[in-house]
């Protein structure tokens, strides 16, 4: 299974590669930032912008879902923040004469990269069947031909509803309430990608899908645990909050198969010592994991807090472990203890590539801390036994009594604006009993009660015909998915898809028979509806509530927002006899009061969200150390070990993100961190293991995976150039999304069926 790489993305005749960065941030991070700002915006309506990025009376960053405190920067927003926000509020405009410069037969072949840098688009466009170009459509004849296909259906389950996490709450719960009106729970979305793992872990263990600390408790820990996560790249802004809980004492783990410029040392371009200065050094202890190695990490650190815990009682010490919090409010831990006394070490080793000298560090350091804090991203959530790893941590933070704790808990951190918000809000294939009797109440309808598809199931559905119609709000679902040859082939299968977005990506050039493109407003700008300015709100990382409100003129004229888009979808479709939908068109308070009345947390939504500071949703665990799980306490478990094989002659990839690019936007060419330059098609492999593959730096291969079954065809990803790395030893990584190719869509995680994208064996092999 092979795919063409697009014409533009494809040569690497520009290419260079030089050392890797030992610090992130810096005057680097300022110039680049104001060189994109500048070239996209001009000088004074960026500056005048990004004075409203993240602040109180201001709107919330369209890139990650790191939380703001009550204290603010003037300039609280990072690099990749600063790149974000130049994107949507571009001054380039896509208008219906580029489609008729550019049919389908050419926009199919550019990069990612192209295809965002053209602009921001401006008017509704259809792909009629068979037609060569997009054309322009009025609103209201685009929600009639919807309204057509959605009638033409045998079952409302014909069709799929998948939603970005940058839709905002008001919009996610209009949409998700729109499609269960039709009939359907299929609502995939980003999070069945990125922290569906973590959510099924986090409510097994302590019954509640969300991380259980504060920004505060991240400035208050004494331990950070950082395992899978990059945020240097992917989260600028919480390195000013290691830098802050490092000054105050906190010592800090990073637990990654690559050595991370932003754990290495932070310049904070805020602070004088950031831009004169050497800044601050982060990482107290690097542990170098071979990839999937970090369920047996944590299960080590757990079998050895408990041996020291029982020498420590023999010698007449007080223990490590928090006894009344175990005999109070855990469940399992006996069980728990009985299967990690029987861990094999040699298997640790060869599981996680690290030696014993340098899990005894690990452990020196959790047993020295009283107020633990463990974080992760998709470095653990995209493995095919990523719950247990997660249920892992938490056990090894339950030993101390880690949650529910000031300074100590899980964090999720989570990589979409509002992905965490959009999830409260009802975007769930598998929604609750109690979620949907409240629905049943407040509209007075009865929602379907079957489980609908996840983003997985969806593709699988649309490629066997069990799909028609495919709606997205926002997101690039192409891009964003594994297995690109099955999922492109799965989109075109369609009768019909629909796209809600700011800029043109590689989904609205791989579509159904016919195909809508639906633009709409972005977080920068003013949103008026029936005369007045309105606002939406976003749910961070940390369970906290908050406005935002744009403040520039809109893109174009024909834009609607996603609030917009749907109540007249839904009118157009459902009805609206009673006035539901025109109501929330025209004002967003009516949304937020039906919120409030069926969102546990919401009560009293419109007056709760104008403070300035917003609010923090309720969260037992955290607040109360009660544990809604099945057991009513927070479940210790038992978890098996396997190591993932590779066979001779492979490497494990994981896919990354380089640090010109947000989730599937790409900004540049570059990843200055890692030392790449004018190019995204590199692969980063061990020298040693070059050596021993007799591969030579700087060579063209393919990356070559493993066929699903024997004698089937292999994926590959075509001319990527090796760089020597200092990445674990039988590891490698590459960039998404060029090759999602590679990632089976049947090879998924058990228990949350995220694809696998951090474990994908691949063999190199050389282009002739």
């Amino acid at each position: 299974m092979t795919r063409r790489p697009p014409a533009d993305d494809f040569d690497n005749s520009q290419l260079k590669v030089g050392p890797p960065a030992d610090h992130a941030a810096g005057p680097l991070a300022v110039a680049h930032s104001l060189g994109q700002l500048h070239d996209q915006m001009g000088v004074v309506r960026a500056t005048r912008t990004m004075l409203k990025i993240n602040q109180k009376k201001g709107f919330d960053c369209p890139g990650c879902a790191w939380p703001e405190g009550k204290e603010r920067h003037a300039a609280e927003f990072c690099e990749n923040g600063a790149k974000a926000v130049a994107e949507e509020a571009t001054e380039r405009r896509i208008t219906p004469d580029f489609f008729a410069r550019h049919p389908i037969s050419d926009l199919s072949w550019r990069s990612g990269y192209w295809l965002g840098q053209q602009g921001r688009l401006t008017s509704p466009m259809l792909l009629d069947r068979d037609a060569e170009s997009y054309r322009p459509i009025s609103w209201d004849d685009a929600f009639a031909l919807i309204a057509e296909e959605l009638a033409a259906l045998d079952s409302p389950d014909q069709a799929a509803f998948y939603t970005s996490g940058r839709t905002s709450n008001e919009a996610a719960f209009a949409y998700q309430l729109f499609a269960r009106k039709l009939g359907t729970n299929n609502l995939p979305d980003c999070s069945n990608m990125c922290h569906e793992s973590s959510g099924v872990a986090l409510t097994e263990t302590i019954g509640i899908g969300k991380g259980s600390v504060s920004l505060e408790d991240i400035h208050d820990a004494d331990l950070i645990v950082i395992a899978g996560q990059n945020p240097g790249t992917n989260h600028p802004r919480m390195l000013s909050a290691l830098e802050k809980a490092k000054h105050a004492g906190a010592k800090i783990v990073s637990v990654n198969p690559l050595p991370e410029a932003g754990l290495i040392r932070f310049l904070n371009p805020q602070k004088p010592s950031g831009v004169v200065g050497r800044g601050t050094t982060l990482s107290d202890l690097f542990l170098q994991i071979r990839l999937n190695g970090d369920l047996a990490l944590f299960q080590a650190a757990g079998k050895r807090l408990l041996e020291r815990d029982a020498a420590d009682r023999a010698a007449g010490g007080p223990g490590l472990l928090d006894e009344e919090f175990i005999a109070e409010h855990c469940h399992g831990f006996e069980e728990y203890r009985a299967h990690v006394a029987a861990l094999d070490d040699a298997t640790v080793a060869e599981a996680t590539g690290l030696e014993p000298a340098q899990i005894e560090e690990l452990v020196d350091l959790l047993a020295a801390s009283e107020r633990t804090v463990v974080c992760w991203a998709m470095g653990l959530t995209q493995h095919h036994n990523s719950v247990p790893t997660i249920r892992e941590a938490v056990n090894l933070l339950l030993l101390r009594g880690n949650i529910g704790r000031p300074g100590a808990g899980v964090c999720p951190v989570r990589g979409h604006s509002n992905v965490q918000g959009d999830r409260t809000m009802g975007i769930y294939e598998k929604p609750s009993a109690e979620f949907l009797d409240a629905m049943a109440r407040e509209f007075d309808f009865a929602p379907p009660r079957e489980h609908g598809y996840d983003t997985v199931e969806a593709i699988r559905a649309m490629r066997d015909g069990d799909v028609k119609v495919f709606f997205a709000l926002g997101g690039n679902f192409v891009a964003a998915t594994p297995d690109t040859e099955v999922t492109e082939a799965a989109m075109r299968s369609c009768s019909l898809t629909v796209h809600v977005s700011t800029k043109l990506n590689r989904s609205h050039v791989v579509h159904g028979q016919r195909a809508l493109i639906l633009p709409t407003l972005g977080r920068t700008e003013i949103d008026e509806q029936a005369g007045r300015e309105q606002f939406v709100s976003v749910e961070d990382s940390m369970s906290a509530v908050h406005a935002s409100r744009g403040h520039l003129a809109p893109a174009g004229p024909e834009l609607l927002s996603e609030v917009a888009i749907i109540s007249r979808l839904g009118a157009a479709v459902l009805g609206d006899e009673d006035g539901m939908w025109a109501g929330f068109a025209s004002d967003y308070d009516t949304v937020r009061d039906r919120i409030s009345r069926v969102i546990p947390g919401f009560e009293e939504f419109n007056t709760r969200i104008r403070d300035l500071d917003g609010f923090v949703l309720p969260h037992g665990p955290r607040d109360e150390r009660q544990f809604p799980t099945t057991t009513g306490k927070a479940n210790f478990t038992a978890n098996e070990l396997a190591v993932l094989q590779v066979p001779a002659g492979h490497l494990l990839l994981q896919t990354v993100r380089s640090h010109d690019q947000y989730n599937t936007t790409i900004y540049g060419l570059d990843d200055r961190y890692r030392g790449i330059r004018k190019g995204r098609r590199v692969v980063f492999v061990n020298p040693d293991d070059l050596i021993e593959l007799g591969v030579a730096d700087g060579a063209m291969v393919d990356l070559v995976g493993v066929p699903d079954q024997p004698g089937g065809a292999a994926r590959r990803a075509e001319s990527f150039r090796v760089v020597a790395y200092s990445t674990a030893r039988g590891c490698a990584a590459a960039y998404f999304p060029e090759t999602n190719v590679l990632v089976p869509l049947d090879s998924t995680a058990a228990g949350s069926n995220t694809p696998t994208s951090k474990s994908v064996v691949v063999r190199l092999e050389p282009r002739g």
